[in-house]
């Protein structure tokens, strides 16, 4: 079982980094909304709580929970370049780009070779202009671009510089396909597993994404949200 640091002695006020791992359905606000109001019961009533770098309800792995001081870093842990693991599936495509909608067209995968998918994350790496999805949290003249999304209006998004330092495959099983991928911050995932369906003259969509590294802070050093909770339940009132 992976050691946990102690958290009796710790000014939270002062500032704290909880280094979690995103539970599966949890969004990144659930999160910080849950260590606040564990916070707030401590006698921490006014304390700032937040985190660089929104995941995806559908996706786990490292968010960087800023509490106290150390929310005035979250612009700079943000900015900092991401690695991530993540199922692709071939074949198919759906509105949002992930699990989160049905599967809305079918195209051929059988022609898809392994040499023809290498060739095609090698074509998408660098830096280059990424499209990001329209069921995202982007604003769009104040409003959401899911909101919009939702209400059945179509629009395209402004597409964002980002640069794919690295992309390997890890798995190769088709239809399905699990990748590794290094970026930088503003690159989404799910646009990626499209682009790649693009690229081999196919669909595809995003089945499963895990981000496993963000700055030099890694999956080692993370807590189980619910562990966190406890620590922080068991440690003496401020």
């Amino acid at each position: 079982m992976k050691e946990t640091p102690d958290l009796h002695g710790i000014d939270f006020e002062d500032g704290y980094i909880a280094v979690v791992d995103k539970p599966l359905r949890w969004t990144s606000a659930d999160v910080v909304r849950k260590i606040k109001f564990t916070l707030r019961k401590l006698g921490y009533r006014r304390i700032k709580v937040g985190h660089a770098g929104t995941l995806d309800p559908l996706a786990t792995g490292i968010l960087l929970v800023c509490i106290g001081r150390a929310t005035k870093l979250a612009d700079a842990l943000q900015a900092e370049e991401k690695e991530y693991t993540a199922d692709v599936m071939l074949g198919a495509t759906t509105p949002s780009y992930d699990l989160e909608h049905p599967v809305d067209r079918t195209y051929p995968w059988e022609h898809v070779t392994r040499e023809a998918a290498e060739e095609a994350l090698r074509s998408l790496t660098g830096e280059r202009l990424q499209e990001p999805p329209l069921f995202s949290a982007k604003k769009i003249e104040g409003t959401r671009a899911y909101e919009l999304a939702r209400a059945g209006e179509t629009t395209r998004l402004r597409k964002s510089l980002i640069t794919i330092y690295e992309m390997n495959i890890e798995e190769f099983d088709l239809p399905r396909m699990r990748i590794r991928v290094r970026c930088s911050k503003g690159t989404y995932i799910r646009s990626l597993a499209r682009e790649i369906g693009e690229a081999l003259q196919s669909g595809a969509h995003l089945t499963s994404l895990r981000r496993t590294r963000s700055g030099g802070f890694t999956l080692e050093n993370a807590w189980d949200l619910e562990e966190f909770l406890k620590k922080l339940q068991n440690i003496e009132t401020k």
